[in-house]
């Protein structure tokens, strides 16, 4: 069973989301479980703190590298097998962009344990010594790391066997190379006319049963995603 350990200072962020569809579904089968860990839970003093202002100056605040260490190294060590796979991601605008091949080569772990940043950034020894690898899920800047977390959890949980229930449909969508393919997809009515005199209509050929001309048109319009 894959296992995700979500490290963060908002950990009530993730209630709703992990409360609802597949991943709930996913949860109550076994086929994941994802543990949601509260930072502050690791620090010395009364008040909790977590960050502190940089070195050599600078606007905002950053994560300490204590509290960090001392939750990842605990959460390796509640680890009942000491043999699985594990691989741990620290979020971060530097870090490798995100793709769906990663995704696919992540499911196959036993356990991910993610550091949701905040703030300014996080004590640049967390990235050197303690996370395995940094990454971004886009050229952009977030308030935290709980978004990609998100983001994580659903796209390679979608990739463990029995979670989206059919597995045809994986078979049919990933390339050789993992990554995924993309093409458009119409449903009922055939044409709909938000106006009188405008009629948006689905190809026809989608409309033919014939299959092979349909298979044709989905390769020609077709999108390879995460090579």
């Amino acid at each position: 069973m894959l296992t995700f350990d979500i490290i963060t200072i908002f950990p009530e962020i993730f209630n709703s989301y992990l409360k609802e569809s597949l991943l709930y579904r996913a949860q109550k089968k076994k086929l994941i479980k994802i543990n949601i860990h509260n930072l502050r839970k690791w620090t010395r003093d009364r008040h909790q703190i977590v960050d502190d202002r940089p070195f050599g100056g600078g606007l905002g605040m950053v994560f300490k590298v204590e509290p960090i260490y001392k939750a990842v190294k605990e959460i390796k060590q509640k680890t009942k097998n000491k043999k699985q796979k594990t691989k741990t991601i620290l979020f971060t605008p530097r870090g490798k962009k995100f793709n769906q091949k990663m995704a696919y080569q992540f499911s196959k772990f036993d356990q991910l344990i993610m550091i949701c940043g905040r703030y300014e950034g996080v004590d640049e020894r967390v990235a050197k010594y303690i996370a395995d690898v940094e990454l971004s899920i886009g050229d952009y800047d977030l308030m935290g790391g709980e978004l990609p977390a998100q983001v994580l959890i659903e796209t390679i949980a979608r990739l463990v066997p029995g979670v989206l229930g059919n597995p045809q449909l994986l078979k049919e969508r990933i390339t050789k190379e993992k990554g995924f393919i993309e093409y458009p997809q119409y449903t009922r009515p055939e044409i709909f006319s938000p106006k009188k005199g405008v009629k948006w209509q689905v190809p026809k050929v989608l409309l033919s049963g014939y299959h092979k001309k349909i298979e044709e048109w989905r390769r020609k319009y077709q999108k390879s995603i995460g090579k």
